[in-house]
């Protein structure tokens, strides 16, 4: 397909499917920042940078959220456990750096 045959509707889904990735990107930021506060606060008190238990809950409130919108739970769990496994790598470089 070549630049003058796409659609002008197809330019414009992308346009938006882009905002959107913009706006994914801006919130994994927003996370990860407070995240970053619950690594400190962990490092602060000397807890563990894993509660695995929190974890699974999330995980299985992510799969009723995915059948509610009709998503893949597989992809979607799959993309969260890396970002929570970003996280706990966070925290461990926290604590590390912290000296806990």
């Amino acid at each position: 397909m070549t630049a003058e045959s796409v659609p002008a509707e197809l330019l414009e889904i992308r346009d938006k499917i882009d905002q959107i990735d913009r706006e994914l990107v801006q919130l994994l930021a927003r996370r990860f920042a407070l995240t970053h506060r619950v690594g400190m606060l962990k490092a602060s008190r000397a807890l563990d940078a894993v509660d695995a238990g929190r974890e699974a809950r999330k995980l299985d409130a992510l799969r009723v959220l995915c059948a509610e919108k009709k998503l893949n739970p597989e992809l979607v769990t799959e993309l969260f456990t890396k970002i929570m496994a970003e996280a706990v790598h966070n925290h461990n470089q926290i604590r590390a750096q912290h000296g806990s």
